[in-house]
């Protein structure tokens, strides 16, 4: 998971320089790895306990986990992929900001449930909100126009195998 970091001979640090190339495929798996982990979890599989589509995912908690055990990975073998992968969580966890929300965002801190929510409604409000409320809209739009034109340019240069298979966009 992730490129191997080759550690230069002249190097006397224990930690290797970080000389690879990002996985765009791990901080896209990142970037939508809350929505992953919480959406079934909390609004399908256990609705009537958690009602709530941000909970374990949305966490700090999470995020400090998969950087502490990026960090480790990538000191110990030179491995960056989980780093990758709790770059594109953190993001998320910005563009959702969740500082909003503190007790989700840092559970277990302030108790160990989570906010129970009316789910009664959740997909026509989601998509209600994606129609009328710019600042839903906007950056969702911005974004699918972003990864658009990224996969066209990666297609239109015969890239997007090589790309599936390394993470690289080059």
């Amino acid at each position: 998971m992730g490129d191997q970091v080759e550690h230069p001979a002249e190097s006397t640090s224990p930690i290797p320089p970080v000389t690879t190339r990002l996985d765009y495929r791990l901080i896209l798996l990142g970037s939508m790895l809350p929505d992953i982990i919480d959406k079934p979890l909390g609004v399908w599989l256990l609705r009537d306990v958690i009602s709530n589509g941000r909970v374990f995912g949305h966490t700090l908690l999470l995020a400090l986990l998969l950087t502490t055990a990026g960090i480790y990975l990538f000191a110990r073998w030179g491995r960056t992929g989980l780093l990758w992968l709790s770059f594109g969580s953190i993001a998320h966890l910005y563009l959702d900001q969740m500082w909003r929300n503190p007790r989700t965002l840092l559970w277990p801190l302030y108790g160990g449930g989570f906010e129970k929510m009316d789910l009664s409604g959740l997909m026509e409000g989601m998509v209600t909100a994606l129609w009328t409320k710019p600042h839903i809209y906007i950056p969702e739009i911005a974004g699918a126009i972003v990864l658009g034109a990224f996969f066209f340019n990666l297609a239109r240069r015969r890239r997007l195998v090589s790309f599936l298979k390394t993470g690289a966009a080059d």
